[in-house]
């Protein structure tokens, strides 16, 4: 891969609900990266460091009940973490980070799925100082119960895999929302579709931006 220089790099998120194949596509994407010799950190959320390794542990296994307001604390801590110590740091080297979930992840999830509000979010978000935006989100969607119906094939469920039909229908409706809001950033990709023709899709989407490296 080529070395990192002085201009900044590009910040690339994927964004789904559950089944719609982020993982699949992540490779692929960091394929493509590695393809046109892209010095790139893959990277992901909750998660990313250490101390957001741990607190993903929290969110996703905890047992008993967790306050929605304890879920979103936690998840805003991690990414404090991860934009400090992992994301900012790679980007002024001008390496390129890819993550697997950022902020629109919690604005859906936390803010639609739980109800506790976008705008909330947002605030919070902005209060802590996590400003940063994606140059690209690529929004992998397809309807809920098709996504549900691949996720539950995979073995035991976390806590927010565990979620009603309800939850997922208010996430998946604050992700669309937020791609007509910002359709310059955000790529929705029919994931419903062949894996060849979601990577195709993924592939177009990207090119604007492999055409700068």
């Amino acid at each position: 891969m080529s070395s990192a220089n002085s201009e900044r790099g590009k910040f690339i998120t994927l964004e789904g609900l559950e089944g719609v194949g982020k993982t699949t596509n992540r490779a692929f994407v960091e394929k493509l990266l590695a393809q046109h010799n892209i010095d790139f950190v893959g990277t992901r959320e909750p998660g990313g460091t250490p101390l957001g390794e741990t607190l993903r542990d929290l969110v996703l296994h905890s047992a008993g009940n967790m306050q929605d307001e304890t879920e979103l604390l936690l998840m805003t801590a991690s990414r404090v973490e991860h934009v400090a110590n992992v994301i900012e740091p790679a980007l002024s080297l001008g390496q390129w980070v890819l993550c697997d979930r950022f902020l629109d992840a919690s604005i859906a999830y936390q803010g639609a799925g739980r109800e506790l509000g976008i705008n909330r979010i947002v605030d919070l978000h902005t209060m802590m100082g996590v400003t940063i935006e994606p140059d690209l989100t690529l929004l992998l969607d397809m309807p809920v119960e098709a996504g549900l119906a691949r996720m539950s094939a995979r073995g035991q469920p976390d806590r927010i895999e565990k979620e009603t039909l309800a939850f997922f229908e208010r996430a998946r409706a604050a992700y669309l929302q937020r791609a007509l809001e910002a359709p310059n950033r955000v790529s929705v990709i029919d994931a419903s579709g062949s894996l060849e023709s979601v990577q195709l899709s993924v592939k177009a989407a990207l090119m604007p931006l492999l055409k700068t490296a």
